[in-house]
């Protein structure tokens, strides 16, 4: 279907090969900290570029719309044949939106949020399901983490968006895919792979809170014969982290310092054998210092900063062999190795000022205040990963020629080992070194049929075994073993042209597991059971006005089963110390819809949205505070599951090579925790860009959060303060506030 649409997809396709670029260096006397001078600089650059009208990559009419492809499926369909509701956001508005990190671009998706309490997001919510925070060492993921292949569920903060191809969000459970560590969705980043043409480039973004990033990218043949090609893409991003530490007189306690680079190698060996290997290593050397006894969103007064920082290597090799007519097969081995380090100032002050405070001892006398509290962890994870896949080819379509058919098996080992140290007033206060493994063995099948009369049946299924060790030094042993199935059944219908309709029935699960250093009278606590969630879903893929506009439309429906709830008890004798264990609290149902939409509304204007909206309860689920006291969250909403979550943006590029982008997200209130009713205020953050593009190069100027709003990302509410008697309070951590900056990239071939 070609109309305006398709123009104005070329025009966007042009604009992209134009700008896919990286690399360059900048003395940091030049980083910019006023929107002033960025403005200038951007002018400057812009009025240059208007000389030169002449090198314009000007659209080109007879380009044709390119199909957006679900790579994270088994066979790569089209978004709108998938009956799922799925979101990509493909590299033209990653680079539109100036996405830097995966951080830049989630609150654009719907019924999608996330949990702050790491330097970078890596605990992830989709339709209220997913974890909000990991302090213990036995990884046990509600919601995919996958790049290239490579699985990362747990520790996804790595992910630059530079150079990649598209982010691809599928929501509710994978069962049939992805099995147990995809209860409720899964996050796929998908990078740009080699090119059999030589293509270069370079780009450099500076901005206040002395933002530098630096990245550049090589792709092409190897050999004379293009059966060899390569890409390999480099990312070096620094920035202060927008926090002032008074007492220690720093800007840059809460800094991040982030490298990212990908090599990817691809093989023609035989008309029918092709290799892909692809080569992933992140170092994040991250500061942690967010928290304030006052709610400051940029000041922090605390002596031991803390860190969270994350160095993953890992490598993604794929084989695949068409030389049967009946059959493809294909081979993923992946393999992982991190080491992370998260640690933070517990008491969130400094001796001064504790000591400037009057506190009551045993026998009730008052004294100066001692509190000082640290807590570290450091952890190692190797993960190791094989799968085989038996898929038809049109010659091996079964029953009557209606069906593809897949076959498949899984295999992975995960291993980590944490070692924890916690400090209380000069002693120390938590010591504990633990071991875990766990290996997960899957069988899984699909068949995906023609009904005829325009009708679609696909059917999944998966059985999943998983055998797990866990050992630590304060003799915790634990050694379970079950086997779980999902799957899902989706029946669509092509009802015309412009319209496609589905109903899908999905099973997850999420493996049980046990709750470590629980005191003597928590042992009943010790194990939690499996938990499942069927997801309903219908759904409805459109195409209106003759193509000008674009619909996805999703409601859904989830029934969770032995649902696993993170629950916390401040310990009343150590208040420094958290209780921390996981629980089964009978069953609960969310749900609720999604809208994506876009508007082609001239050949240069594209206008997108989306729109989420969201119902949770909790089902019968009761838990005791630190006194012993009975709460009872039955029918109360489930934490940070925001009942609305919307963006709105548009995209205005000229023939003459101006561009504009301007886009706002935003989030309804939403309870912060499952053990306390802290919630959040709603926000609108509201981003923009402008810039001038160029065949070879570009130049940009813009802001994130340009209203400089106050929006909470995680939230606490228990004692921290011991002048008060350790009364219980609200703690909030804030997002990122404004930023301003420019980007000059360069590409060539």
């Amino acid at each position: 279907m070609l109309n305006s649409k398709t123009l104005n997809s070329k025009t966007q396709n042009s604009y992209t090969s134009k700008r896919h670029s990286p690399f360059s260096t900048v003395s940091p006397s030049l980083f910019l900290t006023r929107a002033p001078l960025a403005l200038a600089i951007a002018t400057a650059l812009s009025t240059s570029a208007f000389a030169q009208t002449d090198a314009i990559d000007k659209p080109d009419p007879s380009t044709e719309m390119e199909v957006m492809v679900v790579t994270a499926d088994f066979r790569s369909s089209s978004l709108e044949k998938m009956p799922s509701s799925i979101t990509v956001i493909d590299s033209q508005k990653i680079q539109d939106e100036s996405a830097q990190h995966f951080e830049d671009l989630l609150n654009s998706i719907a019924n999608f949020n996330w949990s702050g309490g790491s330097s970078r997001p890596k605990y992830f919510q989709i339709r209220g399901v997913g974890e909000q925070e990991q302090y213990q060492g036995a990884p046990n993921s509600s919601v995919g983490y996958i790049i290239d292949d490579i699985d990362l569920s747990g520790i996804g903060m790595v992910s630059s968006m530079y150079d990649l191809q598209q982010v691809e969000v599928l929501r509710g459970p994978q069962g049939t895919r992805y099995g147990a560590n995809a209860l409720a969705g899964l996050i796929y980043l998908k990078s740009n792979d080699p090119t059999d043409v030589f293509e270069h480039g370079g780009e450099v973004s500076l901005g206040d809170d002395d933002l530098r990033t630096f990245s550049g990218f090589s792709s092409g043949p190897l050999t004379d014969s293009g059966k060899l090609l390569y890409r390999v893409s480099l990312q070096q991003h620094q920035q202060n982290g927008y926090h002032e530490n008074l007492y220690l007189g720093r800007d840059d306690t809460n800094g991040r310092d982030e490298f990212s680079g990908r090599a990817k190698l691809r093989w023609y060996a035989t008309d029918d054998l092709q290799f892909d290997l692809t080569v992933l290593h992140a170092d994040f050397d991250n500061g942690y210092d967010v928290w304030s006894l006052t709610n400051s969103p940029t000041q922090t007064t605390s002596d031991q900063p803390g860190v969270d920082s994350q160095r993953t290597t890992g490598a993604g090799f794929k084989a695949t062999y068409s030389g049967a007519e009946t059959f493809e097969l294909t081979s993923l081995t992946s393999f992982a190795n991190t080491d992370h380090h998260y640690s933070y100032d517990g008491d969130w002050s400094n001796p001064e000022y504790w000591a400037s405070k009057q506190c009551s001892d045993d026998d009730g006398n008052l004294a100066p205040c001692q509190y000082d509290y640290f807590w570290d962890k450091t952890g190692q994870r190797k993960t190791v990963s094989q799968e085989f896949r038996l898929s038809s080819t049109e010659q091996g379509r079964i029953f009557a020629d209606s069906t593809d058919w897949l076959l498949g098996v899984y295999a992975m080992n995960l291993k980590e080992d944490n070692q924890l140290y916690s400090e209380y007033n000069t002693w120390p206060d938590e010591v504990l070194d633990s071991e875990y493994e766990a290996t997960n063995y899957a069988l899984f099948g699909q068949l995906d049929t023609d009904l005829g009369s325009y009708y679609a049946l696909s059917v999944g299924l998966r059985l999943e075994r998983r055998n797990s060790h866990y050992s630590d030094t304060n003799n915790d042993n634990f050694d379970p073993s079950e086997t779980m199935w999902g799957g899902h059944i989706a029946v669509s219908k092509v009802l015309n042209d412009s319209h496609n309709a589905y109903i899908r029935v999905a099973r997850g699960y999420k493996a049980g597991g046990f709750n470590m250093t629980l005191p003597v009278e928590l042992n009943d606590k010790k194990e939690f059971s499996t938990e499942t969630l069927y997801n309903y879903e219908i759904g409805l893929k459109s195409h209106w006005l003759a193509g000008l506009i674009d619909t996805n439309l999703a409601l859904f429906y989830m029934d969770r089963q032995d649902q696993q709830v993170a629950a916390s008890q401040q310990d009343p004798d150590k208040p420094q110390r958290f209780i921390l264990f996981t629980e089964n609290a009978g069953s609960s149902n969310n749900y609720g819809a999604e809208l994506d939409a876009t508007w082609y509304a001239t050949d240069n204007l594209q206008i997108y949205s989306s729109l989420g909206w969201l119902e949770t309860a909790y089902g019968d689920y009761q838990y005791q505070d630190k006194y012993g006291t009975e709460v009872d969250l039955s029918g109360r909403d489930l934490a940070h599951s925001p009942h609305l979550t919307y963006s709105l943006g548009g995209t205005y590029r000229t023939n003459s090579g101006w561009f504009t982008n301007l886009n706002l997200s935003g989030k309804s209130e939403f309870y912060y925790s499952d053990s306390n009713e802290s919630r959040s205020e709603p926000y609108t953050i509201v981003n923009a860009r402008v810039g001038y593009e160029a065949s070879a190069w570009s130049a940009y100027l813009w802001g994130r959060n340009l209203f400089n709003e106050e929006y909470g990302v995680r939230g606490f509410y228990f004692g921290n303060e011991p002048d008060n008697g350790w009364a219980e309070k609200q703690y909030i951590r804030y997002g990122d506030p404004r930023q301003i900056g420019v980007t000059f990239n360069v590409k060539f071939m």
